[in-house]
């Protein structure tokens, strides 16, 4: 009996194998980290739920002015890696603008990397994996946070929070061709916030431009447009339509939103981290102390 299931599995194991290879052929496999790197290529990275669709939105509206972006050509602009296909991928001109939650990948030669309290990450996550069918809606949130820092969640090939960011953020923040963006900063002064990112990108945008991007990429309206296009959009496509993909776009949510124990759990597993980035914690402990002290040594690019 033993033999037989070891035999199914291998069996298994082999088909899988086969459809993959089949599909890198046909390059009909997602892109991911097998995408195939372009000297001219920029990447929008975060950890998920960071603000990158945002992000995305903001730029794509700033470099199409004419013509606001929307949910049905989004991907086009600016394509995202985990989504889309190596076929579709290599169908985009250079220069590329490309989406990405990837950890630390050296390949990348031009880096916007987005970070965010994860706090209230955590509280977006729980949503958005309610709404993805990962976990049902009696699913504590105590819990939940458990596996975020854990590492227990679905998105654990892109490491966790702490891991996802630190990738970033020590190996690559000192160096040229990378710029750091907290979400609440971008969220407590967008125009200052988005000409930096135009100036890295090469774009010395108008004050009136700067407004008509911030705009067009607001919250409200980006909500909007997922009632009438998320059925369309490859993030959303067949996933629950009851819970929003674009949220409360809150800061501080987490304040009244987290149990006791469940931000002391994320503070204690990253405080070091949070600290270096600028996150008040509110339950600082003398080993959170002496982890800050060690990375002390590594400049905050904020």
């Amino acid at each position: 009996m033993e033999y037989r299931r070891d035999y199914v599995e291998r069996i298994f194991a082999v088909m899988y194998s086969l459809k993959k290879l089949w599909k890198n052929a046909l390059g009909t496999d997602v892109a991911g980290r097998t995408l195939a790197v372009r000297a001219d290529d920029t990447f929008i990275i975060s950890y998920p739920r960071s603000g990158n669709t945002w992000t995305r939105f903001l730029i794509a509206n700033l470099q199409r002015p004419h013509d606001p972006v929307t949910f049905a050509d989004i991907e086009r602009i600016i394509p995202d890696a985990e989504a889309q296909s190596s076929r579709y991928m290599r169908g985009i001109p250079s220069p590329r603008m490309i989406k990405s939650h990837s950890y630390f990948d050296p390949r990348y030669p031009k880096v916007i990397y987005i970070v965010r309290d994860p706090r209230d990450v955590a509280l977006s996550y729980y949503d958005f994996s309610r709404k993805y069918r990962q976990i049902e809606d009696s699913y504590p949130l105590e819990r939940y946070i458990e596996d975020f820092t854990s590492g227990h969640l679905l998105s654990a090939g892109w490491g966790t929070w702490g891991e996802n960011v630190a990738s970033w953020v020590y190996a690559r923040g000192a160096r040229p061709g990378f710029l750091l963006l907290r979400y609440e900063d971008l969220k407590a002064r967008p125009e200052l916030e988005l000409k930096r990112v135009a100036e890295f990108l090469g774009i010395q945008p108008s004050i009136e431009l700067l407004r008509t991007a911030i705009e067009r990429s607001s919250a409200d309206r980006m909500r909007e447009m997922e009632k009438t296009q998320g059925k369309d959009w490859v993030t959303t496509k067949d996933k629950r339509n009851d819970i929003p993909f674009v949220r409360t776009a809150s800061v501080g949510g987490w304040r009244t939103k987290l149990g006791t124990n469940s931000v002391a759990k994320i503070e204690s597993t990253w405080g070091h981290i949070m600290a270096h980035l600028g996150y008040e914690l509110v339950t600082r402990t003398a080993t959170m102390d002496s982890a800050e002290s060690k990375l002390a040594a590594f400049p905050a690019s904020h």
